[in-house]
């Protein structure tokens, strides 16, 4: 059975200006680039890597926030974990189910949460530019999203297409259940107008691309996302560690980490 890994800076530490932190799902691809990245962060100290049958709660005393990669049906777990022990939490990890998002907002009434599809910077100044242009454009443009990743990611669409959609949604004013088309076959008829269309691309090792496409009779225009690395996801969920612990309890996104809201 695995067990924990802690680590211990060398040398004095002054707590009082340094956020403890426990990357839960240590041993996965986004686990390993926060650890590597968690470095360029002289604020935070890792204190704990954890993975699949490690016991969270053991270790969460000594914490002030978790960073959690892991599985969508082990996040309610930890939220309610960390509610618990009144530790803040970042939530990475996508694909949960409407009664998992639940779980997971009823631990935000005890404590503060970032609950993210993506931490990058410039990924959430797409959803900011996608917004503003879907509010600029207006109805007269077709909606469509594509997103390409890797062969090995497991949810479909991602987590990031899915906050664009919602985006989109809210600017349109429908209800998603209703206008999402994802993808095309056969005999589909013209394009409605309240439709949005997604789809989703999978393949080779491409970390996340995303492209938000607003199409008019005689114009188009794209808004394009392209990740070469998971070093920017990373970096943006250590930002929103140190960010959150402090915070009131309830759920914080990205953009309110970076001061876009």
């Amino acid at each position: 059975m695995p067990s924990a890994v802690l680590f211990r800076r060398m040398g004095p530490d002054s707590l009082a200006d340094v956020t403890r932190i426990l990357i839960n799902g240590s041993k996965g691809r986004m686990g390993q680039a926060l650890l590597a990245c968690a470095k360029d962060h002289p604020g935070l100290r890792v204190v704990a890597g954890l993975d699949v049958g490690d016991d969270l709660e053991a270790v969460l005393p000594g914490v002030d926030a978790v960073i959690d990669f892991t599985h969508h049906d082990a996040t309610a777990g930890v939220a309610a974990l960390c509610a618990t022990h009144g530790k803040a939490l970042v939530i990475g990890t996508t694909g949960h189910s409407e009664s998992e998002k639940a779980a997971i907002r009823s631990a935000a009434m005890h404590i503060p949460m970032v609950w993210a599809s993506n931490y990058s910077t410039g990924v959430n100044t797409l959803f900011w530019l996608t917004r503003k242009a879907a509010e600029i454009l207006g109805p007269s443009f077709d909606l469509e999203v594509v997103e390409t990743h890797h062969r090995l990611k497991k949810d479909a669409p991602s987590g990031t297409a899915t906050t664009l959609l919602e985006i989109l949604g809210e600017v349109r004013k429908v209800q998603l259940e209703d206008a999402l088309r994802h993808g095309r076959h056969g005999i589909v008829g013209a394009r409605t107008p309240s439709e949005i269309g997604i789809h989703a691309v999978r393949g080779g090792d491409v970390v996340g691309d995303h492209t938000v496409l607003f199409a008019a009779v005689g114009e188009r225009v794209e808004l394009t996302h392209k990740a070469s690395s998971r070093e920017t996801f990373a970096q943006g969920a250590l930002r929103a560690s140190a960010w959150v612990v402090g915070r009131p309890p309830g759920i914080y996104s990205m953009q309110d980490v970076l001061g876009l809201r």
